[in-house]
């Protein structure tokens, strides 16, 4: 299924229930904060190690699937009732963020692109 059909199906949804009203950037991005901390909740107290097998169990599985598909639902109708081509935009992102983590520089480590910038200053 493509993004475009995805957001016409949820435009539909929302249509049907007469939500449009209440789907506002606003009140859109605060739901896509809370399912995000929703989906944080669950991983929030794990061990790195342990994630794994806490994945593996069918119940945490679904609940991440599910979370992770309302942050995806609620952004998709924000990208929709902004205009916002999401593609495009991520495309976009990927260009930007590959000039300010250059692979000479990023590959192996977490610094910011800042400190990459100094970094490359500082090795002139």
């Amino acid at each position: 299924m493509s993004i475009e059909s995805l957001t016409a199906q949820l435009r539909d949804f929302a249509q049907d229930r007469d939500w449009e009203q209440f789907h506002t950037p606003k009140n859109l991005t605060m739901a896509l904060s809370g399912e995000a901390g929703e989906l944080l909740s669950l991983f929030q107290w794990l061990k790195d190690e342990h994630v794994s097998g806490w994945f593996n169990d069918a119940s945490n599985r679904t609940a991440v699937e599910h979370e992770m598909a309302d942050v995806f639902g609620y952004l998709l109708r924000l990208a929709d009732v902004l205009d916002v081509d999401l593609e495009t935009a991520l495309r976009s992102k990927i260009d930007l963020n590959g000039q300010k983590y250059p692979v000479e520089l990023a590959r192996g480590n977490a610094l910011k692109y800042t400190a990459l910038a100094a970094k490359r200053a500082a090795e002139g």
